[in-house]
């Protein structure tokens, strides 16, 4: 199975990216609906207490054409003459309670006898609407002391006004309404108005999903079109390659070498007739042939590394070493499984390990280096450890805007791979690089 396969085994089918728009757009549905339902709640309760300002203000004008100002002092009749009206025309299945307080912080009245003659301190509203009268509105505090007669009425709102005996003497009305009323409007609110809004996004969806699945399809294709360039641009890469590696093969290093051969006896001539001149030229020149002969050759074994095609990829990464060796370097080289791999991810392994080893000849003045391959059933490691004299991380940034690009262009490849490449390296503590690509 190619890198390419893999990919698209990998990549979501159109039919699981349409699960996921319809579970999204559920997820949004819902989320348009909960936060609707906030937004009416917070309307609805605005909304109730402006209803329950009002009602405390009609029911302060009721009660106060019955006051006497013997409520101020607990009679008997006083209290039975405001009880009648309470019952008979204030009190509901919505609001529950109603006190009226003296401006110490006295209970005169209440529908529950039982906090008659009870004394709180007032809150700084409370005092403020004795003092300039209107009406304020709130959610009830059932945690304050006076309210511990009213806790088994659930959640509560309040309301209180100003309202006066017939002698002038101000004292509070204050009502209590069930909270649970305002959130049944609410409920009432979003029941009448989510079956529109449900059913329009609704429909938005499904007039999208046709589109969706349009734009699914094409964005698969593209990706197949595009791993089907990629995997002839690679496999085209190759046979260039190989075509390049022959021609200076069978090309330019042959005519090199034959012609640094055939200057030699012209050189061994001179140096007989005393022409020293002439045939120190003549040897200059077939050394610098040579040279560019083992040059055309080492580029010959980077372009195609003909053990790594014919005596496989240890063989190959022995090859890539054996300057260090030659150099005085310690080096090591164990690989474990590299007969598993398909040929694409040897060669990944090989260029990768070519770039490292590269590198540290070229800059690490290693004293050591290892190289190790692990094969599992799952992926191919490969780790490359020199001890030599490292490098700052930022040098490779600097290094790479210069233009060199060998491991930006290795780390490409284990990318297109799928697999990761990894550097670690710091000034005086060697160079380790990572290669981990799967197998399948």
């Amino acid at each position: 199975m190619t890198d390419a396969t893999a990919r698209r085994r990998q990549a979501p089918t159109t039919g699981s990216l349409l699960w996921r728009f319809a579970l999204g757009s559920a997820v949004a549905i819902v989320v348009a609906v909960a936060g609707g339902y906030l937004v009416l709640r917070s309307v609805a309760i605005d909304e109730a207490k402006r209803d329950t300002r009002t009602r405390v203000q009609d029911a302060g004008q009721l009660v106060e054409a019955t006051l006497a100002d013997g409520l101020l002092k607990g009679s008997p009749a006083a209290l039975a003459a405001v009880d009648d009206v309470v019952v008979a025309r204030v009190l509901s299945t919505t609001i529950v309670r109603v006190k009226i307080w003296s401006k110490e912080g006295r209970v005169l009245y209440s529908d529950d006898p039982a906090q008659i003659g009870r004394r709180y301190a007032l809150e700084a509203d409370e005092r403020r609407v004795l003092r300039e009268g209107g009406a304020s509105v709130e959610v009830s505090d059932l945690d304050e002391p006076e309210n511990a007669l009213d806790r088994g009425q659930g959640d509560l709102i309040e309301a209180y006004t100003r309202i006066r005996t017939p002698s002038g003497t101000p004292v509070l009305l204050e009502i209590y309404e069930r909270f649970d009323s305002v959130t049944a409007g609410a409920r009432r609110l979003l029941g009448a108005l989510a079956p529109p809004v449900v059913g329009a996004l609704a429909l938005i969806v499904l007039a999208q999903v046709p589109l969706v699945w349009s734009l699914t399809r094409r964005l698969q294709r593209g990706g197949d079109e595009r791993e089907a360039l990629l995997g002839n641009a690679i496999a085209a890469s190759a046979r260039e390659r190989r075509r390049v590696a022959s021609y200076l093969h069978d090309g330019p290093v042959q005519e090199i070498a034959g012609l640094a051969f055939s200057l030699a006896p012209l050189a061994d001539a001179a140096t007989a007739r005393g022409a020293t001149t002439e045939a120190s030229a003549l040897r200059t020149t077939i050394d610098r042939l040579r040279r560019t002969v083992r040059e055309l050759r080492a580029l010959l074994v980077e372009l195609h590394p003909p053990h790594l095609a014919a005596e496989g990829l240890e063989a190959a990464l022995a090859d890539l070493v054996s300057p260090l060796a030659a150099a005085g370097v310690t080096v090591s080289v164990t690989t474990d499984g590299a007969d598993r791999l398909r040929r694409e991810t040897q060669t990944l392994v090989y260029r990768v390990a070519q770039e490292a080893i590269r590198n540290a000849i070229a800059y690490a003045d290693a004293d050591k280096l290892r190289v190790e391959l692990t094969v599992d059933d799952v992926a191919a490691r490969l780790v490359v450890v020199d001890d030599g004299r490292g490098f700052d991380p930022e040098l490779r940034t600097l290094r790479r805007a210069e233009g060199h690009l060998g491991l930006s262009l290795v780390e490409e490849l284990a990318r297109e791979a799928g697999g990761t490449l990894r550097l670690h390296s710091s000034e005086g503590a060697g160079t380790r690089v990572e290669l981990a690509v799967p197998i399948a």
